[in-house]
């Protein structure tokens, strides 16, 4: 669920063309090209078995491996099969490695889609597409409204901070209009969980909105484009399905919600006290404050919604001791990506080779390497690839919520998603290990490991909660989510990682060109962070006491668990 940072890229040398062999001559009378060297893993078993998985779940047979789809049934089979081989239990439903996830599919409909400002005697329509897209609606095939709007600044309420864009405001019966992301003064944690759609959409439900439209601004579309993405409009968004067949998290309260172009934000606007640019100032310098806007805006959407279910794959490594084989680490790595698109350069397949297959191939090896061991770790090890978590986590959610062991057993969950691996580093980045004792832990692996721990170089970003592992914070479980590092193995080589990740993240990110013969994928480093992985697996799986969020920790006040084991607030 990461998105590109907001920063500009100037470029990148020696990105896709390194460690690629030349190309051979034109005619047999001129001088051979000299053969390319080997690359460095050429000889490591571990190296070669995670490029391999890499190439089969991201081949174009797999159609990109969008959820509910014949590609990612191919790719979960293929994952179930690996793990079967590697000589790991099934731990799925009904004895098999594949737990069912019941899902809404809703697709938008062009015809239907209307977005008016109606204000000063006259209406302004905007466009489908180029200005606004409605957002699918999993309780409406048909859905329309038309009353007042109310800007709500980022609809963050959190008073303990000096923050309620609520504080003075009449929402009730209204549209609520509001900007994504939360005040940059507030620390990494709070700024991440208060950035969450999810809890938008809660926060003004619960003052009453009856529609929501979030507006982009200039600093949301430098890192990923408005255009870009509504090239892809017609892509399927997905929610989990109850036992009464209702959309779980789809708020039937808000009728029509939307989203705007930064370009078209002035036509929200229009005729308002303050105009967009003023506002999008107010929002980086932290003093956005709410207002009525004149007038009406009429809203409407059309959506096809339809029952799908998916599946996770779920494989268990039994814990070799009596009493602690009853508890569970968690091994997680989404196994779905966006699957077919717009064509980018004639090519409509988005491979997710990156994301998330490494991270899938990663964890295959970090299983393999477990199983491996004269003495296996004393808590059993789940490995679960999930599905739907560019959908919003829901593979994971429903794991966590619904899993395959005792829901107190599960212990720590170990996240690996789109490790960036394409220029040679020293180091690893585990994002949010400073939220539980699991620190300790890390530390001590990577010191056996020989690899540096590097902290999290775009924490503005929150992917704390933006991945699957905080499905399992949600849970009260103490997670941690390991990528790529930043930290160059070899400065004068000219590769410098954290140049290399904004230039996929600008680039190919969710793009046809994540593939893996166009990105330069390190696989040593693939390697290391699978035997890290293992590492980290074994020491947890041994210790004495489970790992516990740190007092006074923020996710852990707001998600612990329990004494008796059940999920906290």
């Amino acid at each position: 669920m990461r998105r590109a940072p907001s920063l500009l890229v100037l470029g990148l040398l020696c990105l896709s063309a390194c460690d690629r062999a030349a190309p051979p001559p034109a005619a047999a009378d001129k001088v051979p090209a000299k053969a390319a060297a080997p690359a460095p893993w050429a000889n490591d078993p571990s190296a070669l078995r995670i490029e391999a998985d890499v190439r089969k779940l991201s081949d174009d047979v797999m159609e990109g491996r969008e959820t509910g789809t014949r590609g990612y049934t191919m790719a979960s089979e293929y994952v179930g099969k690996r793990f079967a081989s590697i000589g790991l239990q099934p731990a799925g439903d009904d004895g098999t490695f594949f737990q069912r996830v019941p899902l809404l599919k809703a697709t938008r409909v062009r015809e239907g889609a209307a977005f008016t400002v109606n204000r000063g005697g006259r209406s302004i329509a905007l466009r489908f597409q180029d200005q606004f897209l409605p957002s699918q609606n999993f309780n409406a095939p048909q859905a329309a409204v038309e009353a007042p709007a109310v800007f709500v600044g980022q609809a963050v309420e959190a008073p303990a901070l000096g923050v309620d864009d609520f504080k003075g405001l009449a929402l009730e019966g209204k549209i609520a209009v509001l900007f994504g992301g939360a005040p940059a003064r507030f620390d990494d944690d709070r700024r991440a969980f208060h950035s969450s759609y999810r809890e938008k959409l809660r926060a003004v439900t619960s003052h009453g909105a009856i529609g929501a439209i979030f507006v982009n601004t200039a600093e949301d579309e430098a890192g990923s484009p408005w255009t870009r993405n509504a090239a892809n409009w017609n892509r399927p968004a997905m929610r989990l399905r109850d036992a009464d067949g209702r959309g779980i998290d789809s708020f039937p309260q808000l009728r029509v919600v939307a989203s705007v172009s930064a370009a078209a934000a002035d036509l929200v606007f229009a005729d308002g006290p303050q105009t967009a640019a003023q506002l999008f100032d107010a929002a980086r310098d932290g003093t956005l404050k709410g207002f009525g806007l004149p007038g009406t805006i009429a809203l409407a959407s059309r959506t096809t919604v339809e029952p799908i279910e998916s599946r996770n794959v779920v494989a268990k490594l039994p814990g070799s001791d009596s009493a602690l084989g009853a508890e569970h680490m968690v091994y997680t790595a989404h196994l779905d990506h966006v699957g077919i698109g717009a064509p980018v350069k004639g090519d409509t397949i988005y491979n997710g080779a990156l994301d998330n297959a490494l991270g899938v191939a990663i964890l295959l090896e970090a299983a393999q390497q477990l199983q491996a061991t004269k003495q296996p770790p004393k808590r059993s090890a789940l490995f679960v690839a999930v599905t739907a978590e560019e959908k919003g986590l829901l593979g994971a959610e429903w794991f966590a919520t619904h899993p395959t062991v005792p829901a107190g057993s599960m212990v720590a969950n170990i996240n690996m998603d789109m490790p960036v691996l394409m220029a040679p580093t020293t180091d690893v980045v585990p994002i949010g290990v400073e939220h539980s004792t699991l620190q300790a832990t890390l530390d001590a692996a990577a010191k056996d490991v020989g690899v540096a721990l590097s902290p999290d170089p775009f924490p503005e970003e929150s992917v704390f909660v933006r991945s699957d592992q905080y499905a399992f914070i949600r849970a009260g479980v103490p997670a941690v989510y390991l990528t790529g590092g930043v930290v160059a193995a070899d400065k004068a080589d000219g590769r410098d990682p954290k140049v290399a990740l904004r230039y996929f993240l600008r680039n190919c990110y969710h793009q046809p060109c994540d593939d893996a013969d166009t990105q330069p994928i390190q696989y040593g480093d693939a390697a290391r962070m699978a035997r890290l992985n293992a590492r980290i697996g074994q020491l947890v799986g041994d210790a004495p006491e489970r790992p516990r969020w740190n007092d006074g920790d923020f996710f852990g006040g707001m998600f612990a668990r329990d004494a008796a084991g059940g999920a906290g607030k």
